[in-house]
């Protein structure tokens, strides 16, 4: 348990994840591009599922290497967040992929597994919840 002090408000989360949105277009740009390039210049059909699993690939190496390396993306760091679990380690490979895997499902009715901070007494997601991980909000650094 993550003492009040140190819970992250879902505003400052939301920020984190516009900061690590914009990264994460970027580099989906780039990969759309070595896309292409294997293609021989041709673009990814309309709906095509193997380039959308491509670029949910992507995502995932960016936040779960992010994760596992430094405890924190980018946007994180801007807004000095850092994620941990239960025993206030930085989460395995395995943890970190389980979060991601839940927070796509926090997202998918409405965003309501985010907002569910709002009314969680510990101020957590379901995805804190269901993956055993917490964002730790760290004023010391950034």
């Amino acid at each position: 348990m993550i003492p009040d002090e140190h819970r992250p408000s879902l505003l400052r989360r939301l920020a984190a994840i516009l900061y690590d949105s914009m990264l994460l277009i970027a580099l989906w740009i780039g990969a759309g591009a070595i896309w292409v390039g294997f293609r021989g210049g041709e673009a990814a059909e309309p709906g095509s599922i193997a380039f959308q699993i491509y670029l949910l690939a992507v995502a995932w190496g960016f936040f779960v290497g992010f994760w596992c390396i430094g405890g924190r993306t980018l946007g994180m760091q801007a807004w000095r967040l850092r994620l941990i679990d239960a025993n206030g380690q930085r989460v395995s490979a395995r943890a970190a992929s389980y979060r991601f895997a839940m927070a796509l499902v926090s997202w998918l009715p409405v965003g309501l597994g985010f907002l569910w901070a709002l009314l969680d007494r510990e101020g957590q997601t379901w995805h804190d919840r269901l993956s055993r991980t917490y964002l730790y909000l760290d004023e010391r650094h950034s």
